[in-house]
């Protein structure tokens, strides 16, 4: 795939991350992904997970934990099987009421058409004491 295909695909992605579409999100990952958000455990979807079974904890944790859930991207940059977007992330914490908005940094590398790696940089302080009661 070319650089424009991997950015459709993160873009299809995102689309159906906005749609609560994860079974999508999940066609598009290889079977060895490797899937990171390093971040304390206060946390309940950081650390890293190693393929589709481990990501899928990922989008549940996210789901179980949080709602009204809204990711921005405003930056598209791909080099090689490389893309990263640059964007905004928000959404309150079920449990304590406490919201979370801060900019988000991915970097996806695709191969043969699927994802085999995601980095997440977010802030994780602000994440991890909306998680604190």
């Amino acid at each position: 795939m070319n650089e424009n295909d991997n950015i459709t695909l993160v873009q299809n992605m995102y689309a159906a991350f906005g749609r609560g579409d994860i079974q999508t999100i999940m066609g598009h990952l290889a079977p060895n992904v490797e899937w990171t958000l390093n971040g304390p455990t206060e946390i309940p979807y950081s650390g890293k997970k190693s393929g589709p079974d481990q990501v899928l904890t990922f989008f549940e944790a996210l789901a179980t934990t949080q709602e009204d859930q809204k990711l921005t991207i405003d930056e598209y940059i791909a080099q090689g099987d490389r893309v990263a977007t640059v964007g905004r992330y928000s959404a309150t914490v079920k449990a304590t009421g406490k919201r979370i908005d801060g900019p988000v940094a991915h970097i996806f590398t695709v191969r043969n058409g699927k994802v085999i790696r995601f980095l997440d940089f977010v802030d994780t302080a602000q994440m991890a004491e909306a998680y604190i009661r």
